[in-house]
């Protein structure tokens, strides 16, 4: 049956004779098998025995048995098969219970699935699943390592905003290094597309009274504030609903600022959030509550009700001077020295004697501008303890990684119960010229909000950040655990937790499928091996990776067993990474897939390949058992 259906799909291309590889790659494609060009084109070299560059049909056979009839899948559909040939209804219903953990399992789901991905009619007609229909149900999305569930929205978003891990980036405008590199449009696209709900605008006084967006006292390029904010309109809410936040370092003279305030209203409309949600007295809204809003985080001027009695005054020319406290720390970068998230005053005093060193300054701020901050106003940060007695529901501040190690090693507790009040971001210290990034895990830890990373610098950090945000339908909100919103909670990342309920997760790595090949092989070869990381508390950071199977990017077999114990699940990613191994140059990356451990399926899975710059290596994939 299986031969007879096979014959009818592709005879008509054999009716001229042999055919080509392009031929050869389109058939395939046609037979809905997903085949990376380079492994057929070796595939297709060593089948074509009279070496013409042409094959005949019993050759393509050949081909396709190769890259279809995988050993570890036969063996899968032999033990659930009476006959070795089909796959009966309550087969599927049992293999689909048993080793693919889906509960709630019946006939009638089961011959959906047959349906979708039986391709010979009469099987189908008949309610049976042959191979060619496994093999094509097992590399469906629906046999994905990731939970569908997982990707969409399904946590509860209206809690208070602090509440939320947000996912959030760094000197958006860049898209290389700090100090020559261009800035431009595409940093804001990009993220926004990334899902990505705060952006930074560095803000600066442009000629014929335009503000300008640029990395200050450096050679990067600049852009227009109009362009960036028409930009960030259009894209805003393409892949999430969430409000996103500009996070603005201004360092504009008032007369700028208003013309920074002008643009914003006129851009955004109803879009921009400029007065208070009534019912919400003296916490923050929740997503839910701020769908579709930009919220402008800046220096502000007196409270929310001042500003709310202001609604719908003319404010132009009215310019109030504000007393700004900021920390002497150059390892900081731009925002510690340009003077935090506003424009250099005037007057400095040195207040402490001692590290940290704080100083006053007198910033101007224009009232147009400052009005529409209502959620998010930028405070220097000084102690837990200052911020315990003086700081505002509404007042977020954010924290050179540097200083935030120093507290996180000394008072992790202490920012544990900080970040459960407060929204506190996290940026790269300014030594970081070339754009790299941090490790953002410490920082989730602890339970910071934004923790803001160089988003056109990809690497570990941002296979994180990506793996991280996957959740909740890529909303860019992931509602933190609940010891990380709990006031009296007693949580600290550095020590065990008290009546901790580990987790123990067993990964078998079966196989790979279709790898890409290492950059200094011709064909299609790499020295394989894979790596399984876990990122967590430091507790639960670890590695464990698999032996290398030589000459093999095509079908590699591993078959080994993982186990992790996981103190803090709600924490934890895994990171799958794939490397053809090199004993002089250090291994090569061929790619890797980073998830949440809460969302990973169980059963047999596959775990799609992304290359260093993110992008999908489709088909390339890992075959798992968890």
């Amino acid at each position: 049956m299986e031969n007879k259906w096979f014959l009818s799909m592709i005879l008509d291309e054999f009716r001229s004779g042999k055919i080509n590889l392009e031929k050869t790659h389109k058939l395939l494609e046609k037979l809905d098998i997903q085949c990376s060009y380079v492994h057929v084109k070796s595939i297709f070299k060593d089948n074509d025995r009279l070496k013409q560059g042409k094959i005949t049909i019993e050759e393509f056979r050949s081909i396709y048995r190769i890259i279809t009839h995988r050993e570890e899948i036969v063996e899968i559909f032999n033990t659930y098969s009476g006959n070795r040939k089909l796959l009966f209804e309550n087969n599927l219903v049992q293999f689909l219970i048993q080793e693919q953990y889906i509960l709630d399992m019946n006939k009638t789901i089961a011959f959906e699935i047959i349906k979708k991905y039986e391709p010979i009619e009469e099987v189908k007609k008949a309610h049976q699943m042959s191979f060619e229909g496994f093999i094509r149900y097992m590399g469906s999305s629906e046999c994905l390592i990731f939970k569908p569930d997982c990707g969409r929205v399904y946590q509860d978003m209206s809690h208070p905003l602090n509440d939320y891990f947000i996912s959030s980036s760094h000197n958006t405008y860049l898209i290389s290094d700090q100090l020559l590199g261009p800035s431009d449009l595409w940093g804001y696209v990009s993220a926004l597309v990334k899902g990505c709900r705060c952006l930074e605008i560095d803000c600066w006084d442009g000629s014929q009274n335009e503000p300008i967006v640029y990395h200050g006292y450096t050679l990067t390029s600049k852009l227009l504030f109009k362009t960036v904010i028409q930009a960030i309109h259009k894209y805003a809410f393409l892949t999430s609903d969430y409000p996103v936040v500009l996070s603005l370092e201004n360092h504009c003279s008032p007369s700028q600022q208003e013309v920074m305030a002008d643009t914003l209203q006129s851009v955004f409309g109803d879009t921009l959030l400029s007065d208070i949600l009534d019912d919400f007295p003296d916490k923050l809204p929740s997503p839910e509550a701020l769908k579709y809003k930009i919220l402008v985080k800046n220096k502000k001027i007196g409270t929310l009700k001042e500003t709310h009695d202001r609604k719908g005054s003319n404010k132009h020319g009215q310019v109030e001077e504000c007393e700004e406290i900021y920390q002497v720390d150059e390892t900081e970068g731009s925002e510690a020295l340009a003077g935090s998230e506003n424009n250099p005053g005037r007057g400095t005093e040195i207040i402490t004697a001692g590290l940290p060193l704080f100083t006053k300054r007198k910033v101007k701020v224009a009232m147009a501008l400052s009005d529409l901050v209502i959620y998010t106003k930028a405070e220097k940060f000084r102690s837990f303890q200052h911020s315990r007695q003086y700081q505002q529901f509404n007042e977020s501040s954010s924290i050179g990684e540097t200083e935030a190690r120093k507290l996180l090693k000394l008072r992790a507790h202490e920012f544990v119960l900080h970040t459960m009040r407060f929204i506190t971001r996290i940026y790269p210290k300014a030594t970081r010229t070339d754009s790299s990034n941090f490790n953002p895990q410490e920082f989730w830890n602890i339970g910071c909000q934004m923790v803001a990373l160089n988003f056109q610098t990809p690497g570990l950090p941002m296979d994180l950040q990506n793996g991280k945000f996957l959740d909740n339908g890529g909303s860019g909100y992931i509602l933190k655990p609940q010891f990380l919103r709990d006031n009296k909670t007693e949580f600290n990342p550095n020590k065990p937790p008290k009546q901790s309920d580990p987790v123990t997760l067993t990964i078998r790595l079966i196989s790979g499928t279709q790898l890409p090949p290492s950059s200094h092989s011709s064909s299609n070869k790499a020295d394989t091996l894979v790596v399984l990381e876990l990122f967590g508390v430091p507790n639960d950071q670890t590695k464990q990776q698999t032996r290398v199977i030589k000459r093999n990017a095509f079908s590699p077999r591993w078959n080994e067993t993982f186990t992790f114990i996981i103190q803090v699940p709600e924490l934890a990613l895994m990171r799958f990474v794939v490397e053809s191994q090199n004993l002089i140059a250090g291994n090569e990356f061929l790619g890797q897939y980073t998830l949440p451990v809460l969302s990973m399926n169980k059963g047999y899975r596959r775990v799609p390949l992304y290359s260093k710059m993110g992008e999908s290596l489709e088909p390339a994939s890992l075959f798992v058992y968890v």
